[in-house]
């Protein structure tokens, strides 16, 4: 696999069979449709996509800007995946251009802003489905910003590092990262990660009624939101998830591996520690029971143990 790294020039770039990002004179497509390329021609009757193909009428509500399509849903339609919104924050603005158009292909639109200040303004602005977070930002830090937009929301946020040290990565995810790329790193591997973060985080499969409880912890995992002890309970995508997976284990030991695969949508592998340090954080979130032990439960070597109200303590 190749690394993506920035392009040495401005220039639009292009992935060839072998993986690699390259420079290229000609933009690459921003949409496809069943593999195949569509011409999007627009008129006075509307849009088409081929010239055999009969127009799509813009919708009589919405206006059709350049590269934005609008159907109207009573006329013919058009299907197409749900657009994910992303807010890249980095200010490699090469690197930006050359995400934004890999993740265009992929169903995603990019919104790149250069600093920390911008990044926490736009992620609390509710327009965006996921945060894609540089480390090494000029004046507020990535860590920084990553604070500041926690205080705030619980929206997924992926880190982008380009350090060695690890301590990065483990302040990251302490503060609340849903999970963290180091760069260099692939296209394929970005956009992976932030799929597993985005079906992690929308619980789009779990009907709106369904609650999972635990003697008094309570989660709605459809809102991903959750009470402790008749509180609200502030926790990140990626801490919710754990979280909703030990408590429907309740009283129950349930591996690092089985965590891993539920929870966080891929095996666990030798020394990543990243289930620790999320429940690090939940483990200080829920703070002791009255003979001062942890109401989640090492087993070392094993897993992990959610031990509530009407569950028997590890011994």
């Amino acid at each position: 696999m190749h690394a993506l790294t920035s392009p040495r020039a401005n220039s639009p770039t292009r992935r060839d069979a072998a993986g690699m990002i390259s420079v290229s004179s000609q933009p690459m497509p921003a949409m496809s449709l069943n593999g195949r390329v569509p011409t999007v021609k627009r008129g006075q009757g509307g849009v088409k996509l081929c010239k055999d193909c009969p127009p799509l009428v813009p919708n009589r509500r919405q206006a059709l800007t350049d590269g934005q399509i609008s159907i109207d849903r009573a006329e013919r339609t058009l299907t197409l995946p749900p657009m994910q919104h992303v807010l890249l924050v980095d200010d490699d603005t090469e690197l930006t251009a050359m995400l934004a158009e890999y993740l265009a292909q992929e169903n995603f639109t990019v919104r790149a802003v250069a600093s920390g200040e911008e990044g926490v303004a736009e992620a609390l602005s509710g327009l965006y489905a996921i945060v894609v977070l540089d480390v090494m930002l000029p004046r507020l830090s990535g860590i920084e910003t990553l604070r500041r937009i926690r205080k705030e929301s619980r929206i997924p946020v992926l880190m982008l590092t380009a350090r060695g040290d690890p301590i990065d990565r483990i302040v990251g995810l302490d503060l609340g990262a849903d999970d963290y790329v180091p760069k260099p790193c692939t296209p394929g591997e970005l956009v992976a990660r932030l799929r597993a973060i985005l079906r992690r985080s929308g619980a789009a499969e779990t009907p709106a009624g369904v609650v999972v409880q635990a003697g008094s912890l309570v989660l709605w995992p459809a809102s991903r939101r959750a009470e402790w002890q008749g509180q609200p309970l502030d926790l990140t995508g990626t801490e919710f998830s754990l979280l909703e997976v030990l408590t429907r284990q309740a009283g129950r030991l349930v591996s690092k591996q089985d965590l891993s695969k539920r929870a966080l949508g891929r095996p666990l592998t030798p020394y990543d520690r990243r289930i620790d340090v999320h429940i690090s954080a939940i483990r200080q979130k829920l703070g002791q029971r009255e003979d001062g032990r942890s109401w989640i439960q090492t087993v070392r070597g094993a897993g992990y143990q959610l031990v509530c109200d009407t569950a028997r303590p590890l011994k």
